[in-house]
C-alpha cells in the first residue's frame, strides 16, 4: 500500500490569493496609493483623453481582473493571465494590424474597433473557440466600464456560423488505445528514458490528470485515508485517496480513489521516482515548474506522441481514463466509440462522474470526452464566459 499522508486539507489551504499583474511600462499606482477609494474614485483619476490607454487598461486589470464577468467568484490565475495578455495584445493589435492610429481609452472603445479586430482575427483563420474566448474576455473589459451588452455575438460582426460555433462535444476518440497503440509498452520506453516524464504519464492513465497537475504532484503527501477527505460515508470507493490539488484548474482540488490495481501500481511507481521526501513532486527537483513543462513537452515530441506523428498527445491519455471510468460505471461504450446514449439515470450519473474525475463541476464538460450524451440542453456559445470557454476547450 502506498505510503500515507494523513493530514486533512485545512481551508486555508484552498484559499486563493490575487494573481499579481506582470510588470509593464504603464505600470498603476501601488495599491495603498488607491486606500479609501472607491473603484470610481480611482478611474476618476485617469481621465480620458489625458492618461495613457494602457495604463488606463492596467487599472482596470488591478481593479477587476481577479473577477469572474458573470458569476460572484474569482477566476484561476490561468484565466486572469490570459486575459490580461489578450486584452493587452488586442490593444497593441488596434495600432499595428488594424491601423489605428490612436489608440482610445478603455471606456470609449467603440464598435469600430472590435469589427476591424474581428476581421483581423478573420483573416488570421482563428479557432471558433479561440474568437469566443476573445469576445468573452471582451466583454469583461466592457463590464468593468460599466457598459453590459455592449460587445454582441459573433455574428453581429460578421461571422458565418462555421467560424465561431464552438464544438465542445468529442467527434473522435482521442484515447491512446483508439490509435492502436500499446500503451504499457510505451510507458515503459519512457520511464527508461526519463523516470519523472514516465511516472508523470502513469498517473494521468490512471487518474485522468492534466499535464501540469501530474507534473506537480506530490505522491508522498497526497495520499490520504478516506477518513481526512471529508467525503460523505455512502460515498466511499476506498481507503485511501489521492488529493488533487497543485496545479488544478480554477484552484479546485479533488480527491480520486485509488480503487484499482492499476491507480495503486501508479501511486506506489510515482512514490518510488519521487524519493523519500514528502514534499517532493514528479518533476526534477533540480528544475523550475516551467522547466519540467518544457522537458515533458521535449520528451513526448522525442516518442513522437504528437498529433502529426502517432495522432496522440499526453491528454489522450486524459481521455483513456475518462472513457475507462464511464464504461466502467455503465458497462458500455461511449457515444464517442459508437456507443448508444439512452439519456438513462445510469449514463447521467456517470458523465457527473466523469466530470468530476477530470476536475469539472458541471455534468455536460464529460462531452468533450465521451461524445454527445442525450438529456443535455446546449447552452448558446456567445453567453459563455472566457473561464468557461477555455475550461471547455482545453478541458
Amino acid at each position: 500500500m502506498p505510503r500515507l499522508s494523513i493530514d486533512p486539507p485545512s481551508s486555508k489551504s484552498l484559499q486563493l490569493r490575487p494573481a499579481p499583474v506582470g510588470r509593464t511600462a504603464h505600470q498603476p499606482p501601488r495599491l495603498r496609493d488607491w486606500a479609501g477609494l472607491t473603484d470610481a474614485d480611482v478611474l476618476a483619476r485617469h481621465r480620458p483623453g489625458q492618461t495613457d490607454p494602457l495604463q488606463v487598461l492596467e487599472v482596470l486589470l488591478r481593479l477587476h481582473n481577479q473577477q469572474h464577468t458573470s458569476r460572484q467568484k474569482t477566476v484561476s490565475h490561468k484565466t486572469r493571465q490570459d486575459r490580461a495578455d489578450f486584452l493587452r495584445r488586442f490593444y497593441a493589435a488596434l495600432h499595428d494590424r488594424a491601423g489605428f492610429k490612436t489608440l482610445p481609452d478603455p471606456r470609449n472603445l467603440g464598435q469600430k474597433h472590435i469589427r476591424a479586430m474581428v476581421q483581423v482575427w478573420r483573416s488570421d483563420k482563428l479557432k471558433p473557440a479561440t474568437i469566443q474566448t476573445y469576445l468573452s474576455f471582451l466583454r469583461g473589459l466592457a463590464l468593468w466600464t460599466g457598459k453590459p451588452g455592449f460587445v454582441r455575438g459573433p455574428a453581429f460582426y460578421g461571422l458565418e456560423l462555421h467560424e465561431y460555433q464552438r464544438h465542445e462535444v468529442a467527434e473522435r476518440d482521442k484515447s491512446w488505445s483508439a490509435q492502436g497503440l500499446d500503451i504499457d509498452a510505451l510507458l515503459q520506453r519512457v520511464s527508461a528514458y526519463d523516470a519523472y516524464v514516465g511516472a508523470s504519464l502513469r498517473v494521468i492513465h490512471a487518474f485522468g490528470l492534466r499535464k501540469k497537475e501530474s507534473v506537480m504532484l506530490r505522491p508522498n503527501a497526497l495520499v490520504v485515508p478516506f477518513e481526512a477527505t471529508g467525503l460523505p460515508p455512502e460515498e466511499r470507493q476506498a481507503d485511501h485517496y489521492l488529493w488533487v490539488r497543485q496545479g488544478a484548474k480554477n484552484g479546485r482540488p479533488r480527491y480520486l480513489p485509488l480503487d484499482t490495481p492499476q491507480r495503486q501500481q501508479a501511486i506506489a511507481h510515482a512514490q518510488r521516482v519521487a524519493g523519500t521526501d514528502v514534499e517532493a513532486h514528479l518533476g526534477r527537483p533540480d528544475r523550475s515548474l516551467k522547466q519540467n513543462m518544457q522537458r515533458f513537452a521535449y520528451v513526448l515530441r522525442k516518442f513522437c506522441f504528437t498529433k502529426r506523428k502517432l495522432g496522440v498527445t499526453a491528454h489522450g491519455l486524459r481521455h483513456e481514463a475518462l472513457i475507462g471510468e464511464y464504461v466502467v460505471r455503465t458497462g458500455q461504450q461511449p457515444p464517442v466509440r459508437g456507443g448508444a446514449s439512452d439519456g438513462s439515470n445510469e449514463v447521467k450519473a456517470a458523465c457527473l462522474a466523469v466530470s468530476r474525475m477530470a476536475g469539472h463541476s458541471r455534468p455536460r464538460a464529460s462531452r468533450a470526452y465521451l461524445g454527445a450524451i442525450l438529456g443535455r440542453p446546449r447552452r448558446k456559445a456567445s453567453q459563455t464566459d472566457g473561464a468557461d470557454a477555455m475550461e471547455a476547450t482545453a478541458a
